[in-house]
């Protein structure tokens, strides 16, 4: 099912590519296009890339739109195993831990006023971007994942709204 532009882009993005864009209209095999771009769930390979990725970073906002970003990263157990940063659970949910900071809670406190999250995940050696946005919820429930992230204080579970891909145009090389 083709979705209209109007169903994938929200207002501003569409009056921005109005007032930005050098054509007016999207043509139908541009709409094509965005829409295979902008996934609604995880496939197979992109949860193979999401669960290879040691790091991410997540934007939150505030209920007045105050935004934050912050990095969020595996951790080493005792015994020199890697910790998952994120587990791919189905095709429209993922979770990640929640470990000890720096007592701000930014982000969680973002997200009990507002569930908006934006996860970017770069892996720099491929030139690889990956968006994914949704509602994010914190759990307490220590049940089910303590084998994967024994020091983790709670998890984060996102429900998936939006996948997609960036150009990789810009980023930089890294060795």
């Amino acid at each position: 099912m083709i979705r209209k532009v109007t169903d994938i882009f929200h207002s501003g993005e569409l009056e921005a590519q109005r007032l930005y864009n050098s054509h007016e209209q999207w043509s139908e095999r541009e709409v094509a296009a965005v829409n295979n771009l902008y996934k609604q769930a995880i496939d197979d390979e992109t949860a193979y890339f999401i669960e290879g990725q040691s790091y991410f970073f997540i934007s939150t906002s505030d209920n007045t739109g105050k935004c934050d970003c912050s990095f969020r990263g595996t951790e080493e157990d005792k015994k020199g195993y890697t910790q998952p940063a994120v587990i791919v659970i189905n095709p429209k949910t993922l979770i990640f831990p929640d470990y000890s900071g720096n007592k701000m809670f930014n982000s969680l406190g973002n997200i009990i006023v507002n569930p908006h999250i934006g996860i970017l995940f770069i892996d720099f050696p491929t030139a690889t971007r990956l968006r994914v946005n949704g509602h994010a919820e914190i759990s307490q429930d220590m049940n089910g994942h303590q084998e994967k992230w024994p020091t983790a204080k709670r998890y984060v579970r996102v429900t998936v709204e939006q996948v997609f891909r960036n150009c990789s145009k810009r980023i930089p090389e890294s060795v």
